[in-house]
């Protein structure tokens, strides 16, 4: 089929790739305007274009799809489908009318749980045992279109936001490449979601990942995988930011503690124990303010801290 592909991160690029492998025309590659990264501002390219370009694929950036121009452009490819996959924008009507197999969307989630921002770290945030992937025919609602096909992944103890990005990224790919062929067979089946199911999820932001101690030591656990490698969750300790890499659950009790939240109740080889609003967490990987990320015990050798510390303070 000829395909317009939408896209921008890295996690849309192995869907690209994909289509380009199964024998698809892509069109063209519409992603966002490149962006000013790092000390210099230099302009960086965002990852969908970099793999565009590499294969020689026409590249459109517009700052805003819903101008006249932009869809106007658009229909110049007289593409059968338009696969869209984190590309960052609201698609308009006209975009969306304007394929004849219409616009499929690749979801970070099993639809209708997870629509909207981050899909990804929530499911681990929330403890989730299972997340997924599902293809959906768009629609003008946020992630609200049929449903095509869905495909389960399951988390292991120790997933992290980054670890499941790029599983479900690998997992998307393969599943855009069977809805398509299912679309031209004419065996695809458009299921509408159920509306009473569903959950969103709201953008994350750094100041997510501030540490508060009150809460039980699982939710934190979850927390900090959750938010790692970004924005990651983090402390204060001495007055400065302590980040919060790996950590596990040594104690799990609903009983009342001595100890005041955040408060450092033992030291050893294996980490810092931290007293919690329910049971004690066992920081194993961190990173101090201006330093290099390292396990606790190499931190400890440079970087002694007292059991009585309490943690969370700037």
């Amino acid at each position: 089929m000829k395909v317009i592909f939408m896209g921008t991160p890295d996690f849309s690029v192995g869907t690209l790739e994909a289509l380009i492998k199964a024998g698809h025309e892509v069109v063209l590659a519409v992603t966002q305007p490149d962006k000013p990264k790092g000390r210099g501002k230099n302009m960086q390219f965002p990852p969908v274009k970099e793999a565009a370009l590499a294969h020689g694929i026409e590249v459109y950036q517009p700052r805003r799809v819903r101008e006249p121009e932009c869809i106007e452009f658009l229909q110049k490819f007289r593409a059968d489908i338009i696969v869209v996959v984190a590309f960052g924008q609201i698609l308009p009507k006209e975009i969306l009318d304007m394929p004849r197999y219409g616009c499929v969307n690749v979801h970070a989630s099993l639809l209708p749980k997870y629509r909207g921002a981050a899909p990804i770290q929530w499911a681990v945030i929330n403890g989730e045992k299972v997340t997924g992937v599902t293809t959906m025919r768009m629609d003008e609602g946020l992630d609200t279109g049929d449903i095509i096909l869905k495909e389960e992944v399951e988390l292991t103890p120790e997933e992290t936001g980054g670890s499941l990005f790029d599983r479900l990224a690998q997992t998307g790919a393969k599943l855009c490449v069977r809805t398509l062929a299912a679309i031209e067979e004419g065996t695809a089946v458009y299921t509408p979601q159920n509306q009473e199911e569903a959950t969103h999820t709201a953008i994350i932001k750094k100041q997510l990942g501030q540490i508060d101690w009150n809460k039980p030591a699982q939710e934190l656990e979850c927390l900090i995988r959750g938010l790692n490698p970004w924005p990651s969750a983090y402390t204060y300790w001495k007055g400065k930011t302590l980040k919060i890499w790996k950590a596990s659950v040594a104690e799990q009790t609903e009983r009342p503690s001595v100890f005041e939240a955040g408060t450092v109740t033992a030291i050893g080889k294996d980490g810092i124990m931290v007293q919690t609003g329910q049971g004690i967490l066992n920081l194993m990987e961190v990173q101090l303010e201006g330093r290099k990320r390292m396990k606790t015990d190499a931190f400890l050798r440079g970087y002694p801290v007292e059991t009585g510390t309490i943690l969370g303070k700037e």
